[in-house]
């Protein structure tokens, strides 16, 4: 199923081995225009023998939502309110001979998937309950609909490694967020075990809510597989500072080492804010901290399975993607959309997953 995606332009498919022969890809398609959007989709939608986990559209078209084979479509059309804007989408494809779709409220949220050392769930397009209701309680039903699920699944929230956040107005209730998360994690003990990584970032939504999440959950068979919290060289725990992430989070996979990197800014090893007004500043040491913790995981840029840069302002897009060409980065299998961050001062982040074989 990869070869003929290979050979579309600008399409990247980067592929991870489970046991056994079944392999995962992971497929990033950047987009610039609105024409664009259903050519990508009429693409993937004709892919056979997959479950498709996703997509991720970073879109301002509020179109219906596309159904049939996706599972946890999400649609992203940050905040700025710029009118026929596409930046691209992204998904993971998984076999169906190892796959099936998660079912919540009659809708598909997901794909579940498993190998001989774990199962495996990929949610996307969860919403609270009531969207009526304050933030903090469509944050904390947000947290309990991801738990049913996975309860569903025969999981539960200490098995989630990966958290995406898309709050809209974030500026205006980060603190309030923030507290509502910890509500939850302190009354499931999430704290004395694995801290998913995370991102949090600004972005409205089809339906209004006050935020809607994607999530990871891996339940290990075995010692064979591993999940532990990663310290960033360059930058201090997010929990030092009352945010509830953990600034990555690797899988030792029999087959594979994967590292899953939060969304990372321009922040200070002790948490504050740097180069408050300096883009290309603020860039760069976004993308130092990415590199050491690449570094530190026997990795480099060459090992990233996907990618997505938040930019405060579009018109940001210049300055980024010359220092990618500065840094010799073009490469990456990224889509860069319009987002707030989640501080005011802040004027961009980046995720990145990445990936090397398993030592032998």
């Amino acid at each position: 199923m990869n070869n003929s995606l290979k050979t579309i332009e600008n399409f990247s498919v980067k592929e991870l081995s489970l046991s056994g022969n079944a392999k995962i890809c992971f497929l990033t398609a950047p987009g610039n225009s609105p024409s664009e959007l259903p050519l990508h989709l009429g693409i993937i939608k004709s892919i056979s023998g997959v479950n498709i986990a996703g997509p991720e559209i970073y879109s301002t078209y509020f179109g219906e939502r596309h159904g049939g084979k996706y599972a946890g479509e999400i649609l992203l059309p940050g905040t700025n309110g710029a009118l026929n804007s596409y930046c691209g989408l992204q998904c993971c494809m998984i076999p169906k001979s190892v796959s099936k779709d998660v079912i919540f409220k009659n809708q598909k949220v997901g794909v579940g998937y498993e190998d001989d050392c774990a199962r495996y769930v990929i949610l996307g397009g969860i919403f609270p309950s009531d969207k009526k209701k304050c933030r903090t309680a469509q944050t904390i039903s947000v947290f309990e609909n991801i738990e049913s699920v996975l309860k569903s699944e025969g999981m539960d929230f200490s098995n989630v490694v990966r958290t995406w956040f898309y709050n809209d107005n974030i500026l205006d209730w980060y603190g309030e967020f923030n507290h509502a998360r910890d509500l939850f994690f302190e009354s499931r003990n999430i704290f004395e075990g694995l801290v998913p990584a995370s991102t949090g970032i600004g972005s409205s939504n089809r339906y209004g809510s006050a935020l809607t999440a994607r999530a990871f959950a891996i339940l290990p068979k075995s010692e064979n597989v591993k999940l532990t919290d990663v310290t960033s060289p360059l930058q201090c725990p997010a929990l030092d500072y009352r945010s509830s992430f953990s600034r990555a989070v690797e899988i030792s996979h029999p087959n594979f080492k994967q590292l899953i990197i939060s969304g990372t800014a321009g922040i200070e090893y002790g948490g504050k804010t740097a180069f408050a007004g300096d883009l290309e500043k603020q860039i760069n040491l976004a993308l130092d901290v990415i590199e050491a913790l690449l570094k530190s995981r026997g990795m480099n840029w060459r090992d990233t399975l996907r990618a997505v840069a938040y930019l405060k302002d579009i018109a940001f897009l210049e300055t980024f993607k010359k220092i990618q060409k500065k840094r010799d980065i073009l490469f990456l299998p990224c889509v860069a959309v319009q987002a707030d961050i989640c501080r005011s001062d802040l004027l961009f982040e980046m995720e990145l997953d990445a990936a090397s074989p398993a030592a032998e």
